[in-house]
């Protein structure tokens, strides 16, 4: 198949898994036309993660409003959508039943079809929007909620190879950054403070599950905490970062759990390439995605094996709805169409 271009359609998608409240309008045709996105960020920074009953209390409040936008921007109004389709698993309980509900009324007011969009496929074709991706492509979705490693037969077709099996690579950095008292979220910040040190690998964190397709970065989270204990940079007792004025033994610590993650990454795509060499490209995707020392790390490795490398562009990397029309899309291309009983999970 390997082809979106067969019936024109116009896809409203809405995303609404954790705590983004994005929608989009995407069209056969013209691509992408719009891809609006409210972040809740900064309610949940305090905590240094999400609170789940605040995400869902957002949604509501921001659901129709980013909707409504997704239209404008794309000039259109609802009456020309063909197809709604709705993130519907997995995600946050509540959050998730807030986008399936609006999702699952405007079709029933509006008489639209409706799919239900599995949040990780969302993620895995994410880079097939803007890039020209052979088949069949390995996929590495990385963020908050999930590590995992997919082989794309093509649109629709594709096989889990490994996924997490406690933590997830982002909520690694969220947890690690939330023990230095760093702020929320983990990612960016580790990154910045790796960087100002060069990338170095000064403690030797362990480098976990490193002979099979799964991840697992509990333990490398663990390492660190006890790590910082013997340091005595944490008491965990008070819960409190005893060394905030010692910005060098920060950097050393996000530097260090930075290449460990590059190393663990990097073994993984070499073991995917040299089981299927039948692979053409890779996609890294995902919020962690945005990571530029990580993309170098993979785009190096996909060079040694002169594979095709392929990443979304950063407001595709992160959850956003515009990855939930292009499934739609194609899923309603093959005409798989969800039902008004469509539920969560």
């Amino acid at each position: 198949m390997n082809t979106l271009s067969k019936n024109k359609l116009t896809i409203l998608g809405i995303e609404s898994s954790c705590d983004e409240t994005g929608a989009a309008i995407f069209h056969t045709d013209q691509g992408l036309l719009s891809n609006e996105l409210y972040s809740q960020i900064a309610q949940h920074a305090h905590s240094g993660g999400v609170i789940p009953e605040r995400a869902s209390r957002e949604h509501m409040e921001k659901i129709i409003t980013i909707v409504d936008q997704a239209l404008t921007k794309a000039s259109i109004t609802l009456a020309s959508v063909d197809v709604i389709a709705v993130t519907h698993k997995p995600g946050l309980p509540g959050a998730l039943t807030i986008g399936v509900s609006y999702a699952k009324a405007l079709a029933y007011a509006a008489n639209k079809p409706i799919i239900g969009i599995d949040h990780l496929e969302g993620h895995m074709f994410s880079a097939c929007i803007e890039n020209d991706v052979k088949f069949p492509f390995v996929a590495l979705t990385a963020s908050g909620g999930h590590s995992s490693l997919y082989l794309v037969h093509d649109y629709g077709s594709y096989e889990l190879l490994g996924s997490t099996l406690d933590d997830a690579a982002g909520e690694a950095f969220d947890k690690v950054a939330k023990l230095m008292h760093l702020p929320y979220p983990g990612g960016p910040v580790i990154e910045r403070l790796a960087q100002e040190v060069n990338f170095q690998d000064f403690f030797a964190y362990p480098r976990t599950n490193m002979k099979n397709f799964n991840f697992s970065f509990s333990g490398l989270k663990t390492a660190i905490l006890y790590h910082l204990i013997q340091q005595k940079a944490y008491d965990p007792e008070t819960k409190q970062f005893l060394k905030s004025d010692d910005i060098a033994f920060q950097q050393q610590v996000a530097s260090s759990l930075l290449v460990c993650m590059g190393d663990i990454f990097e073994e993984k795509l070499r073991r995917v390439f040299t089981t299927y060499p039948e692979i053409q490209s890779f996609c890294f995707v995902g919020g962690v995605a945005c990571n530029k020392y990580l993309r170098s790390r993979l785009t190096s490795t996909c060079n040694q094996f002169k594979k095709q490398l392929h990443f979304p562009s950063f407001k595709l990397c992160t959850d956003n709805a515009g990855m939930i029309a292009f499934v739609g899309h194609f899923k309603a291309q093959q005409k798989l169409f969800s039902d008004l009983s469509l539920k969560i999970f």
